[in-house]
């Protein structure tokens, strides 16, 4: 098949750890009969100081008619400044707002040869293979009102709205069952029910789509719970299902399962377009340009780009293997132990490709 792929490299490790997973669809493309046309556009921080603005105009048009984009890291130190206007992080906002872009998907999945590297017990982390689908759209990231005001008399008063509808609800949902179907065919819905109205609502409505999936297993569980259990009994999960702010401090937790963040990959995904891919680390500026980058969150995140985006499932299992092989091998960057380079790594995940 032909795909048109967009790289968006981005700061500190972003081009290290891009051009890695970029090598990888090379060779991916190379032994399975595919072209991948691969063209690299500025984002963040690096496209403030070329083009002054973090996603130029010709880089949202190059991701919009794309089959898929893979990002490397956005910031630094250098545009980290709070009263600059432009930050790298708006050129990230911006393009997951222009795709229209809805869900992230963060697996987790523990490496038998790494399980030693979680900062858990062997026990709690050996089985670990999650996929959690955080809304990433609405919730009180977005909600409205949401400002800050003087108080009479000294003080203030701040207020953020968390609000959701029963369609951005039914959307998620839908997306996190169709997605067991091809898992353990498992669903835990993580809320705060007890509390919260627009938790019910998620409730409610994740149990209407349910009726649609019997032969999937629905379990509803608060985020307190579900918290404790992801230290717990991490590998009792399957697909976890939630909204935004919950999802976001969940999969920061969850990502402390797998020893390291170089190793864990994600995707962003609509009903239609481009879907968005990048590993969960930071641009890591203290290490950029040392060449020592762990280039396997980025590399899973190109198998995951296969995987939803291509539907070259057996690719993207390729890729999966090809990772798993390579560690086992003894192809770790120093973050997992080692002393590997970015290339070596890389170059050993080539050669473990079939």
């Amino acid at each position: 098949m032909k795909a048109d792929i967009v790289l968006l490299p981005g700061d500190g490790i972003g081009p290290e750890v891009t051009f890695a997973a970029r090598d990888v669809l090379i060779a991916v493309a190379e032994r399975f009969g595919h072209r991948f046309e691969l063209v690299s556009k500025d984002v963040g921080g690096v496209a403030i100081d070329a083009h002054g603005e973090p996603l130029p105009a010709d880089t949202f048009d190059a991701c919009r008619v794309s089959d898929a984009v893979l990002l490397g890291a956005v910031g630094g130190p250098k545009w980290d400044d709070p009263r600059l206007k432009r930050r790298p992080e708006q050129g990230l906002l911006n393009l997951r707002a222009g795709l229209q872009v809805y869900a992230n998907l963060r697996p987790v999945k523990v490496f038998p040869c790494l399980a030693d590297l979680s900062p858990l017990k062997k026990e709690h982390v050996v089985g670990v293979d999650m996929l959690v689908v955080r809304e990433l759209t609405g919730g009180i990231y977005f909600g409205a009102p949401k400002f800050r005001e003087a108080l009479p008399g000294g003080g203030a008063r701040a207020v953020d709205t968390l609000e959701y509808t029963d369609g951005e609800v039914r959307r998620i949902a839908k997306m996190a069952f169709e997605l067991a179907r091809g898992r353990r065919q498992k669903v835990t819905s993580v809320d705060k029910a007890n509390v919260l109205e627009s938790s019910r609502l998620w409730r409610q409505v994740v149990d209407e789509v349910a009726k649609g999936y019997p032969g999937i297993v629905l379990e509803h569980r608060l985020v307190d719970s579900a918290a404790m259990r992801l230290v717990m009994e991490a590998s009792s999960f399957d697909v976890i299902v939630t909204e935004n702010m919950f999802g976001d401090i969940l999969t920061d937790e969850a990502a402390v399962l797998a020893g390291s963040l170089g190793v864990l990959p994600s995707a962003s995904l609509g009903d239609s377009g481009p879907g968005l891919y990048e590993p969960i680390h930071g641009s890591a500026p203290d290490i950029a340009g040392r060449g020592i980058a762990n280039p396997v969150g980025a590399i899973l995140s190109a198998a995951m780009l296969c995987r939803h985006s291509l539907k070259l499932d057996e690719e993207a299992l390729a890729i999966e293997h090809a990772v798993e092989r390579a560690l086992i091998a003894g192809a770790r960057t120093a973050d997992l132990g080692g002393k590997a380079t970015t290339r070596d790594v890389t170059q050993a995940v080539i050669g473990a490709l079939p």
